[in-house]
């Protein structure tokens, strides 16, 4: 079967590609806005970069920062059309299927190419914030829906994103909702693990933005020095903003408190493998990776829960402690207290989901369900 995905230059995107390696289907990839990079992780994949300029002009990242309005006409010139370099790939690599990652981006992108080629089977991805942020933002709910009614299969990140998906119009087949970037390589991020008694960390996620509140998390432990001594806290992915907000907060003088910045896949891993406690606050998301992160290291999550989709997994005071409202830093506040008094036995909600829940996220697993899904709709394309 043949597959062209188009999808954002993305590490999300290439785990998920990088599943389908064997599969002995014959993949192809357009990249959505062109970074012009080979990615040599999905090099069995058949790449589509290059394609945005038709020209590469002397003097084109000069002009970018010093000349912009020179740059928009230059541009408007220079650049191809994304519908049709897309239809022109369709022609010539005739897919069975086209499969778009991120609906309001991707998807919307794509529509107007599987309008003409109805014959194609359309499989959309919903990533993260996709359907539950952009479905209250009328603009980019219009294209969503539009998508959702075209799309023949769905794959989502959690269950709350299917029933989104039905009240807008989706009548597909669900393929099932899967870690966005596929399972965890056990053999590889197990080495990581500190056995929990020796765990003496506290991890937070520094996100600050349109989703992320790091903040609030960094304002709701103001005020626990004494409570927190015996941790060393540490933030990571934190930008300028979190940056700023420590220099004039309280925590800057704490010596157990350390910023690490944006750091590799690998290192975030090292981290929940020594954390006792992770700490992830956002006011939308999928499944946090974050979160599956947490439990498969053998860390005690203490996650935001926006639209329910944080408990399809944890049983608040049990195997994780629940965020309800990311942004009202006194329930954060009693949350922490909570987690780290005593009151709730996180070795035993780590245990669970160590016991029960880890096991499910194996790569290996989680891939041969993946390749079942494509397989299920080959076999009904056949059928046809």
């Amino acid at each position: 079967m043949k597959i062209l995905m188009v999808s954002i230059f993305a590490p999300h995107f290439f785990n998920w590609a990088e599943q389908l390696k064997g599969s002995g289907h014959e993949i192809y990839w357009l990249d959505l806005y062109d970074s012009n990079t080979k990615v040599e992780k999905i090099d069995f994949i058949n790449q589509i970069i290059g394609w945005r300029y038709r020209w590469n002009h002397p003097g084109r990242y000069f002009l970018k920062k010093n000349a912009s309005q020179f740059t928009d006409i230059i541009n408007r010139l220079n650049e191809r059309d994304f519908e049709k370099v897309l239809e022109r790939k369709v022609k010539e690599i005739e897919p069975d299927i086209i499969h778009s990652f991120v609906i309001y981006l991707g998807g919307e992108y794509v529509l107007p190419v599987i309008e003409k080629y109805p014959k194609i089977k359309w499989i959309v991805s919903s990533w993260g914030s996709d359907l539950y942020y952009y479905r209250n933002k009328k603009p980019y709910l219009e294209g969503i829906q539009r998508v959702l009614q075209k799309a023949d299969y769905l794959f989502t990140d959690c269950k709350r994103d299917h029933q989104i998906a039905l009240d807008n119009g989706f009548n597909g087949k669900f393929l099932g909702a899967f870690p966005g970037g596929g399972g965890f390589d056990f053999r590889k991020t197990d080495p990581f693990m500190e056995s929990f008694s020796e765990r003496g960390l506290i991890l937070i996620k520094g996100y600050q933005g349109l989703h992320g509140k790091c903040i609030e998390v960094l304002q709701a432990i103001e005020g626990l020095k004494d409570k927190l001594k015996l941790y060393k806290i540490v933030i990571f992915g934190n930008g300028e903003e979190v940056e700023a907000y420590v220099q004039k907060s309280e925590v800057k003088s704490w010596q157990n408190l350390e910023l690490v910045g944006k750091i590799p896949p690998e290192e975030v891993m090292r981290l929940m493998g020594k954390a006792k406690i992770y700490i992830g606050n956002s006011t939308s998301d999928g499944m946090p990776n974050t979160l599956l992160e947490a439990i498969v290291m053998g860390a005690f999550p203490v996650q935001s829960n926006p639209g329910g989709v944080t408990a399809e997994l944890i049983e608040d005071g049990f195997n994780g402690s629940l965020i309800e409202n990311a942004q009202d830093i006194s329930k954060i506040k009693r949350t922490i207290i909570k987690t780290i008094s005593g009151e709730i036995n996180i070795f035993k909600g780590v245990s669970y989901n160590l016991q029960e829940i880890k096991p499910r996220l194996e790569r290996e697993l989680i891939r041969q369900k993946v390749i079942e899904q494509y397989q299920l709709i080959e076999d009904q394309n056949t059928q046809v």
